[in-house]
């Protein structure tokens, strides 16, 4: 049985889509460089935000890029970022029934807690991996490996739920299941190709999925 349930924050339990592709856009215009449409942003969004700049902008040095992005993105944080679906009612019964919570992300510590913060998800969470936490980042298994560790969980009975790729990757190499959900911006179906465990439709559908116990759940 699943006895705890970990987190992406961008694009997964909190809709920053918005404020991401706009930071990049301005971040991109400010500073003179090639503009970039939202389906060319979009692939590489889970990633962190220097490996993103760094692709964006074919530039090694990334300070200044970083330092307009973060600026334009506290700025209007509050105005572009919105609560996803059933979020808060769903750690509110997983709390509840006693499952570990916690965020796995490639933001940095202070913006993830602005944002868990925004909607009242903070008080669910029983550890947040951030980037400024783990010498590797997803896709790599240490920061899921890094959340086990601080709950003193089974991989074996933790499941991650998450957006992009990175999530899907990072989970499988740490030996944790893993479900993709269906409204990430890149697709149910580019998901599908880094075979999840599960799709999601819905955040209450963990709540089934949990319950179920993962002896019929395909070994990935």
């Amino acid at each position: 049985m699943i006895e705890c349930v970990l987190f992406d924050l961008d694009g997964t339990i909190v809709d920053t889509n918005e404020l991401i592709i706009n930071s990049f856009m301005h971040t991109l215009k400010l500073n003179a460089l090639a503009p970039l449409t939202r389906e060319e942003i979009i692939p590489h969004m889970g990633t962190t935000l220097e490996q993103q700049m760094k692709v964006f902008s074919g530039l090694e040095d990334i300070s200044a890029l970083e330092k307009t992005y973060r600026a334009y993105s506290y700025e209007h944080h509050d105005r572009l970022v919105r609560p996803f679906p059933h979020v808060n009612e769903t750690m509110e019964e997983l709390k509840r029934r006693g499952f570990k919570l916690g965020i796995v992300t490639t933001k940095i510590r202070p913006t993830t807690i602005k944002a868990l913060e925004m909607f009242d998800l903070l008080k669910y969470m029983d550890t947040l991996v951030t980037v400024n936490d783990v010498t590797e980042p997803k896709p790599h298994p240490e920061p899921v490996l890094t959340a086990v560790r601080n709950l003193g969980v089974d991989p074996r009975r933790t499941l991650m739920v998450g957006d992009s790729a990175v999530d899907i990757q990072s989970a499988k190499a740490a030996g944790v299941y893993v479900a993709g959900v269906s409204w990430s911006l890149k697709g149910e179906e580019v998901l599908r190709r880094y075979e999840p465990h599960h799709i999601i439709h819905d955040m209450k559908d963990i709540l089934e999925l949990v319950e179920q116990g993962t002896t019929e759940w395909p070994e990935k």
